[in-house]
């Protein structure tokens, strides 16, 4: 067994840190944030009728986890036998699991600003979201939520939920009807910008902006006319992660009062308390999309009070 050790990084620098691994030749990274350790092969007992690339459970210290080999999910072949397999034990939106693959390497330090999504969609596929340059060779980042919820579908986000729910909370809340409210959101993943855009209409919150990264969404609220209610955002995303997003918009006169929901994969207890820390509001794990309609309602409420005290506070 080996423990993934993080280097402690300053909150909001837009640094982070992965593990590389390999696949047949191939280099890819996974979030330090994501992994909790790296175990020699385990071995596995087979669950029937399961997808190809879930090859079967295995038991570390007691817990029973699912094993994910990623080589028969990308159809790549394996350089070695699966006895002689690591395996990553990963635990992200509440789903802990173990990912095989051929060969670990090691955890580097990398910006934000280093993920290249310029052929992302086009020519790596739909489950690449990033080319990482490292060392004259190029490391890609897996969209692992997409892959855990294409062979899992019943760990997608589309928990069952009532989206009348949310109107009727609108209604005894007294908010009016959420398509008057501008949201924005920062997400990477092209299946979960979906999920979210989805999960926020059926709500009726139609008035939204989704931005594929940080940077993006910090451009739209610098606008000069820019106004928006709420902003959504991912941790995990080139250009400008989440964390470094919301301290740039807590720092800035213009923005430090927008009301922030940092909606993640990876809500361990320290995300949580970095993204307290520098401002975020609400800190909301990726699967409870319910929750995450109900907070905007809670947010566009708790302003309106805020607004009516100050206005009784100046009248007094």
């Amino acid at each position: 067994m080996q423990e993934v050790k993080k280097v402690i990084t300053e909150v909001g620098t837009n640094e982070w840190q992965v593990v590389v691994f390999f696949l047949g030749e191939q280099s890819f990274a996974i979030n330090v944030d994501k992994t909790r350790e790296i175990l020699r092969w385990p071995g596995c007992r087979v669950i029937p009728d399961s997808p190809s690339a879930m090859i079967g459970i295995t038991s570390v210290r007691g817990e029973v986890l699912p094993l994910v080999d990623l080589r028969v999910f990308l159809n790549i072949p394996a350089k070695i036998e699966r006895d002689q397999s690591k395996v990553i034990i990963a635990e992200f939106n509440e789903v802990k699991l173990g990912f095989v693959v051929d060969a670990v390497e090691r955890i580097y330090r990398i910006n934000s600003e280093d993920l290249d999504s310029s052929l992302t969609g086009k020519y790596l596929g739909e489950w690449i979201l990033y080319v990482i340059k490292r060392d004259e060779r190029n490391v890609l980042l897996l969209d692992y939520e997409a892959i855990v919820q294409m062979i899992s579908p019943q760990l997608s986000m589309n928990h069952q939920w009532d989206p009348a729910e949310v109107q009727e909370m609108a209604e005894a809340h007294g908010i009016g009807h959420p398509s008057q409210y501008r949201i924005i959101a920062a997400e990477d993943s092209p299946l979960i910008r979906k999920q979210i855009k989805d999960s926020l209409a059926s709500g009726g919150f139609t008035n939204v902006i989704i931005c594929p990264d940080g940077k993006e969404a910090y451009d739209r609220l610098m606008e000069p006319d820019a106004h928006f209610d709420v902003l959504i955002t991912d941790v995990e995303m080139p250009n400008l992660d989440g964390l470094a997003l919301t301290r740039r918009l807590k720092e800035n006169s213009k923005t430090k009062d927008l009301p922030i929901i940092v909606f993640s994969s990876i809500m361990a207890q320290d995300i949580k308390a970095k993204a307290a820390s520098i401002g975020a509001r609400y800190q909301i794990t990726k699967p409870e999309v319910s929750q995450l309609v109900k907070y905007v309602v809670k947010i566009i409420k708790e302003e309106q009070d805020a607004a009516e005290k100050r206005a009784a506070q100046m009248v007094a």
